[in-house]
């Protein structure tokens, strides 16, 4: 849940908004004068965000997810078990 409060209120209740971003995954917009300053969200949701837009920046990869979809959309899939065997895993 995203929460918006003024750089005031967030100093006061710091503890309490780390723990609920950790803990309950809570994202706070800071204000300075009514306007949007900052954002506090927990690590594991930073480094998600960071991971995504890493993904979306590189174009080579965005081709790849595209055309690996159009593959399963026209049915151009492979079972599992034979994937394992071909490569020769342990099934």
């Amino acid at each position: 849940m995203t929460k918006t409060l003024p750089i005031t209120k967030a100093r006061e209740e710091l503890t309490s908004i780390v723990e609920n971003a950790q803990k309950k995954l809570d994202e706070y917009i800071i204000t300075v004068n009514g306007i949007p300053a900052a954002v506090l969200m927990s690590i594991k949701e930073f480094e998600s965000w960071k991971e995504t837009n890493e993904i979306l920046a590189d174009s080579e990869l965005m081709k790849d997810i595209k055309l690996g979809e159009r593959d399963i959309t026209r049915g151009r899939t492979h079972d599992w078990e034979d994937v394992k065997k071909e490569l020769g895993w342990n099934v």
